[in-house]
């Protein structure tokens, strides 16, 4: 039985493992799920992940949820190149250390960011107030200046020389707020250079198939029928606002 990876590549987490398992030919069958549509809430979709979170992925009788205990499951079981989760003790240990800190940094205000800017007041009618705005770019801006100097620093990637599965994971969230109109790498020379070196190791064809979805997003978002998101605006209201 081919393994089953469960994605919307509207979301940062599907695009990493997506691009993991691209780059590194794993074969796999695409199971296309749409978030945004509450597929995730779905019957068949809840024997997958209890949790209903994209993505999930089927292993024959073995399931998973979270996308970094899935980027490691890969990694491991495909024997995929020591670069990407080292071996080495140190090297392992600054990967982690990003894919720990990220959850509740880059990943929360990019994602937050998209939500306010674009998708709370296009499909569920919502004005954001500027304040709201202003402290969510404030956060943002704060986990970039730490991706910038204390992630990246002076290397090419996040863990020296070659990608690693932080840089993969890092890419997909800074990638996220372009969806929503804003150039997170504008004045940000650093940024950019690691940007282009991340999307040269991960392939430009790749790394273009992976990213047009949400950098359509303001596009597709204009044509949707926003009233299958209504139900999940006092949630969504709650939770950014």
């Amino acid at each position: 039985m081919v393994l089953e990876l469960y994605l919307d590549l509207n979301s940062q987490p599907c695009r990493s493992v997506y691009i993991f398992a691209k780059k590194n030919n794993i074969p796999f069958d695409f199971q296309k799920i749409s978030l945004l549509d509450g597929e995730q809430y779905g019957e068949e979709f809840g024997k997958i992940s209890l949790i209903r979170k994209a993505p999930a992925l089927r292993d024959g009788d073995f399931c998973l949820a979270e996308s970094v205990a899935i980027l490691h499951y890969l990694a491991e079981k495909f024997n995929t190149p020591d670069f990407w989760f080292p071996v080495d003790l140190h090297q392992r240990a600054r990967v982690n250390e990003y894919l720990s800190w990220q959850h509740m940094a880059l990943r929360m205000h990019g994602s937050k960011i998209f939500w306010l800017r674009l998708l709370i007041p296009k499909i569920l009618g919502v004005d954001v107030p500027q304040d709201k705005m202003d402290a969510a770019l404030d956060d943002l801006k704060h986990s970039l200046n730490l991706l910038e100097e204390k992630f990246i620093q002076d290397k090419p990637f996040i863990v020296g020389d070659q990608i690693s599965l932080a840089d993969l994971v890092a890419i997909v969230e800074v990638m996220q707020p372009l969806g929503s109109g804003l150039d997170v790498f504008e004045d940000r020379p650093k940024l950019s250079a690691w940007r282009d070196r991340v999307e040269a190791a991960i392939g430009k064809e790749l790394f273009d198939d992976a990213h047009q979805t949400i950098l359509t997003a303001q596009e597709r978002v204009s044509a949707m029928d926003a009233s299958k998101m209504q139900v999940f605006k006092p949630k969504i209201v709650s939770l950014f606002l």
